[in-house]
């Protein structure tokens, strides 16, 4: 069985991360990849914490990233990068909203897709099915500045060689 890439996403109700996922998953899936996805999000509606798996490979069998063994995590909200840091592998990375500066977005309400593009930047997924994935996940008055954040999010990955 071929490797499977293990992601995480994490944030608060309201900050799109099951958008976010919805597209890394979307983008997976247009790249050819078998994709599974998982959700808990109990209390997302007040705030509460929302944490989406996503399993993208030549064959994936179940949607759940094991404690331990994500290779990334997309985490929206300051307060949850302790709370996702166990489900990290060892030298596993962690996109947390730190990782670009606010007036580097076009809207602060892009950070997720904005954290996409750094995400994008370690994964074999072509450019083209991230744009068509983010395209697909959010209406059209929203492409060209979900397309800005995500370029800038890739950008500062590819600058800070994460």
């Amino acid at each position: 069985m071929g490797r499977v890439t293990n992601v995480v996403v994490a944030g608060l109700g309201g900050q799109g991360a099951i958008k976010a996922s919805d597209i890394l998953a979307d983008a997976a899936c247009r790249a050819g990849f078998d994709v599974k996805k998982a959700e808990i999000h109990g209390m997302s509606q007040r705030g509460g914490s929302v944490t989406s798996d996503v399993r993208f490979g030549d064959e994936v069998l179940s949607p759940m990233v094991p404690r331990g063994e994500a290779d990334f995590a997309v985490v929206l909200e300051a307060t949850q990068v302790e709370v996702v840091r166990p489900v990290l592998r060892q030298g596993g990375l962690c996109f947390g909203p730190d990782f670009l500066d606010e007036k580097a977005l076009p809207n602060r309400k892009s950070l997720n897709v904005a954290l996409l593009g750094a995400l994008s930047h370690h994964l074999d997924i072509p450019e083209p099915c991230w744009l068509e994935a983010v395209k697909a996940a959010l209406p059209e008055r929203l492409h060209e500045l979900n397309e800005k954040a995500f370029a800038a999010g890739r950008e500062a990955a590819a600058r800070q060689g994460r």
